[in-house]
C-alpha cells in the first residue's frame, strides 16, 4: 500500500501539537519561523528534537549560528506564530516586529510572554526528505505564567488550549 503525500499532510493535520517559534540569532543574522514539528528527545543532557524544511529561510542562519530558542507559544501570540509562519510575507527581520525579545545563554531571540522557552545549541543536525532534523541540547529555560493558555495546530488552524493545573 502507498501512501499518498496529501493522503499524508491530511491524516497530520489530525494530530494536536503545540505552535512553537523557533529562533536563531548570532553572527549570521536572526531568523525565525513557526513549528509543531518539536519534542523531547532526552533529558541527559536535555535535548529538543525540531524538524524544518531545508527550504526555510532561516535554515541558513540557523545552521551558521549553531543556535535555536524553541519559544511554545502563548494563545494571546497567535498573530506572532501566524507572522514567523510566513503569512505576512514580509522581510525576516520584520517578522521580529510581533512580539517582545531577549536572550539568554545562546543569543537566540527569546518571546517574552512565551508559555516556555527552550534556549538551545544545536548538537546535530540530520537531512531526511524535504527536512532537517535538528538536536538541539537545551542551554537555558524561561518558563512563562502558569496561567498562560497554550497554542496548538490542529485541522490546519490554531486553537488555545487551557492553563496549567496548580501543582509544582
Amino acid at each position: 500500500m502507498t501512501v499518498t503525500r496529501q493522503e499524508f499532510r491530511d491524516a497530520m493535520a489530525r494530530l494536536g501539537a503545540a505552535v512553537n517559534i523557533i529562533t536563531t540569532g548570532g553572527p549570521a543574522g536572526r531568523g525565525g519561523f513557526t513549528a509543531s514539528a518539536v519534542c523531547s528527545v532526552t533529558d541527559e543532557p536535555p535535548t529538543l528534537l525540531v524538524c524544518m524544511n531545508r527550504g526555510a529561510t532561516a535554515a541558513p542562519a540557523m545552521k551558521a549560528n549553531g543556535t535555536v530558542c524553541v519559544n511554545v507559544v502563548a494563545a494571546g501570540q497567535k498573530e506572532a506564530a501566524m507572522v514567523f509562519a510566513g503569512a505576512t510575507k514580509c522581510t525576516m527581520e520584520e517578522r521580529f516586529e510581533a512580539g517582545s525579545w531577549a536572550t539568554l545563554a545562546t543569543g537566540a531571540p527569546v518571546l517574552q510572554g512565551a508559555v516556555a522557552s527552550f534556549d538551545c545549541r544545536i548538537a546535530e543536525i540530520v537531512e531526511k526528505g524535504t527536512h532537517l532534523v535538528v538536536f538541539a541540547e537545551v542551554q537555558a529555560i524561561l518558563l512563562g505564567s502558569r496561567h498562560d493558555h497554550g497554542l496548538i495546530y490542529f485541522g490546519r488552524d490554531y486553537h488555545p488550549v487551557g492553563a496549567m493545573a496548580a501543582g509544582p
